[in-house]
């Protein structure tokens, strides 16, 4: 397994790290079977989204921040993260990608994204690539 460090530097914010993972992938011998991408934090997700064209994690960003806030009268949390923690439910932990002939196996859109719900934060990535 090899752990990723990615800094993000704002509260909410979604970091393409496709390739990060396809280095990861790289180190080793695997032309077919996974990658896991997996994210170790209850604030923090990882997700396959387009990754061409920025607006779409734009409008994205701006459509979650319209729906669920960081402030809301019945968050009961103490921290002041629900809203973090929330969004890490909905949208989840981890990712996992096919691999085919030594290649992530994406979509010609599609990217790996590490989405911060709490930041700015250091998070760590966890990348398992396992052999079909």
């Amino acid at each position: 397994m090899q752990i990723l460090n990615i800094t993000t530097d704002a509260p909410r914010q979604w970091l393409d790290i496709t390739e990060h993972v396809a280095q990861a992938l790289r180190a080793t011998p695997i032309q077919e079977g996974a990658c896991l991408v997996f994210s170790p934090h209850t604030t923090a997700s990882v997700v396959v989204g387009e990754h061409w064209d920025p607006d779409v994690v734009r409008d994205l960003l701006a459509f979650l921040a319209d729906r669920v806030p960081n402030t809301w009268p019945a968050w009961r949390h103490q921290e002041g993260n629900s809203a973090a923690h929330l969004l890490q439910a909905l949208f989840g932990s981890s990712a996992t990608v096919p691999v085919h002939q030594g290649a992530l196996a994406l979509g010609r859109w599609q990217g790996i994204f590490l989405a911060e719900w709490d930041g700015p934060r250091t998070r760590q990535v966890y990348v398992q690539c396992l052999p079909a």
